[in-house]
């Protein structure tokens, strides 16, 4: 009998019934936190490959809002986008060239990042489909060895996505009354601070402003961002609490929570809808208009833009 170690998701399109492991609160706080810290900083890009993008940004965007819609059109979570995201740049940083079929390559990162994090691995059949057959299912499989090859195995890299359970616990232990137990106000509310960080972590992962960020930086301004939008709302964690947690400078949170929120306009001023025909993508700039929308200090003209 031949054994291989390589995963093979044939086959596995007909098994729905795939269930992810509940949060489990004690896995968290300031010991795991102190753990991605470290981990983090072995993923960090080169210099050289993050100045080359910073200097030319538009083909980067251009895959990441593709890698965007092909999460969202096959109905991958949230932590899956980031994670592809983050191997694309990885491959891209180590090799400094492009490759042949770049929506290949995205493919490749986003059917590991499924694999990786996903409770459901997306099948190679749809990431063709979902590109036009520009490339076969031989093609991505042999892209994804690439990629693993270039990244020696090692792919399951730090994300803003992995600092926000634990950053988001903490917001809820503030909401949390004597009793121990959370109303409908406090779950509503722990429910509209998860779905716009989640939407303030995708932006920063396609703006290439935020490339070379370290992870927890981007989590913490992003939740930083989000707190402060929901004006009178937000419970007692502020800034420092969130600096001291992820043990950023206060001043560099804040300056990164103000880069958020310009970005977050600055989006929203340029009418960024163009082409966008997954209902899923749709929503995640619709859920950007609520953002704006909500903050306590956002001018009249910005709530009444018309796109």
């Amino acid at each position: 009998m031949s054994v291989s170690l390589w995963c093979d998701e044939e086959g596995k399109d007909s098994q729905k019934a795939q269930l992810r492991a509940q949060w489990d609160p004690s896995v968290s706080g300031e010991r795991v936190i102190n753990r991605l810290l470290l981990l983090e900083e072995r993923y960090l890009l080169s210099p050289l490959y993050i100045s080359l993008i910073q200097g030319e940004p538009h083909r980067r965007e251009q895959l990441t809002k593709w890698v965007l819609e092909v999460c969202c059109e096959c109905g991958c979570e949230e932590s899956v986008y980031p994670l592809s995201v983050a191997l694309l740049d990885r491959f891209l940083s180590a090799s400094l060239s492009l490759s042949i079929s770049p929506l290949c390559l995205s493919a490749a990162c986003i059917l590991l990042a499924s694999k990786v994090t996903g409770s459901e691995q997306v099948g190679v059949d749809n990431l063709c489909a979902v590109a036009n057959f520009c490339f076969l299912p031989e093609n991505l499989r042999d892209m994804e060895r690439v990629v693993l090859a270039t990244l020696q195995w090692d792919v399951a890299v730090v994300t803003p996505h992995d600092f926000l359970p634990h950053l988001l616990s903490s917001v809820e232990r503030e909401r949390v009354g004597e009793n121990g137990q959370t109303d409908r106000d406090d779950e509503a509310f722990l429910s509209t601070l998860r779905r716009h960080v989640d939407t303030l972590v995708a932006m920063c992962v396609c703006d290439s402003r935020f490339l070379g960020i370290p992870p927890s930086l981007i989590a913490a301004a992003a939740l930083n961002a989000a707190l402060s939008g929901l004006g009178s709302k937000v419970p007692q964690l502020g800034p420092n609490e969130l600096a001291t947690l992820c043990q950023i400078d206060l001043v560099m949170l804040q300056y990164y929570t103000e880069l958020i929120e310009g970005a977050l306009v600055e989006r929203l001023r340029n009418g960024l809808r163009e082409g966008k025909t997954c209902p899923e993508v749709e929503k995640k700039h619709e859920e950007l208009e609520e953002i704006v929308t909500e903050r306590a200090s956002t001018p009249t003209d910005l709530r009444e833009i018309d796109f």
